[in-house]
């Protein structure tokens, strides 16, 4: 029976779309569906009209049909190097975590606590790359000095990092503090 429905809806449609006499609500009853009146209602009358305003809803209200391209999903991931106890681990850190974060989940035990970027309990000297530390605490002078805090250090070039004990890093920033 479908497909004596399909061809008779088919025929019809070839003949009534021209002439514009059938409506989809009676199109869909050829098919036996079933459809609450309030969605026939919101239907377009012609659908064979070239009228997209009436076909398609505004755009901001539509939802996408598929997942963008993955790459605009993959962040770029750097080279980073850090120096720890005597040992330099490489890790790869994709640019929106932090470093500390990234050795953390490598099994690194680096010093840390509030993972603010306030309590200075994660410095590091950069030797070399660039990090954004925006986030963190330390003065504009320390910075400019490569220092860093892990735990608020995003890379943003490939780099190697030297951890640093806590004192000499309390004692540049309470040194430019007073400047």
């Amino acid at each position: 029976h479908p497909q004596a429905n399909l061809e008779a809806l088919s025929s019809s449609h070839s003949r009534t779309t021209q002439s514009g006499a059938h409506t989809l609500a009676e199109a869909m009853a050829t098919l036996r569906f079933t459809v609450p009146p309030s969605t026939i209602s919101t239907l377009p009358r012609k659908p064979h009209s070239t009228n997209l305003h009436t076909l398609c809803p505004e755009p901001s209200s539509r939802r996408p049909r598929f997942s963008p391209p993955l790459t605009s999903l993959v962040c770029n991931a750097y080279k980073v190097v850090i120096e720890h106890e005597g040992q330099a681990t490489e890790l790869q850190v994709e640019e929106d975590e932090t470093i500390l974060s990234k050795a953390l989940e490598s099994g690194m035990s680096i010093p840390h606590d509030c993972k603010l970027g306030v309590c200075m309990t994660c410095p590091a000297k950069l030797l070399s790359g660039s990090v954004d530390q925006s986030d963190g605490m330390l003065s504009d002078d320390v910075v400019e000095r490569g220092y860093a805090l892990l735990c608020a250090a995003y890379p943003r070039s490939d780099c190697t990092i030297r951890t640093i004990p806590e004192e000499e890093l309390l004692s540049l920033q309470l040194a430019t503090a007073n400047d």
